[in-house]
């Protein structure tokens, strides 16, 4: 089980952030071409600069909390799975608190017009 935790954490973190989409109507995985125009310079920066922190010898990662599936260039997998669900998440909270935000001015504004 321990192999599984850094994968269970990315699940746990999507799981506790996907109500945002439907409660509060976050719409990020409604518009999937922005999703991935977001995603993308950060899984690549990241990326580069995770492979180069391995090569150099800068940091490396615990076999025993890692499935041991290494993408080309030695990046573990879940540095991958990282770099594309903590920045959804981030997206997922930022849009949500934008729609809390239109709701409570809407709110505000309407009771303003009926003092």
């Amino acid at each position: 089980m321990d192999r599984y935790q850094y994968l269970l954490l990315m699940a746990a973190c999507l799981a506790i952030t996907l109500p945002l989409e439907f409660v509060l109507g976050a719409r990020v995985y409604r518009r999937p071409a922005l999703l991935v125009a977001a995603l993308v310079p950060v899984v690549v920066a990241f990326s580069v600069w995770d492979i180069v922190g391995i090569w150099r010898g800068h940091w490396s990662y615990n076999q025993l909390y890692v499935t041991g599936i290494d993408l080309p260039l030695r990046m573990p997998l879940e540095e991958l799975i990282f770099f594309v669900v903590i920045p959804i998440c981030g997206l997922l909270t930022y849009e949500a608190v934008g729609q809390v935000l239109r709701l409570v001015r809407k709110l505000r504004s309407g009771a303003n017009a009926d003092a």
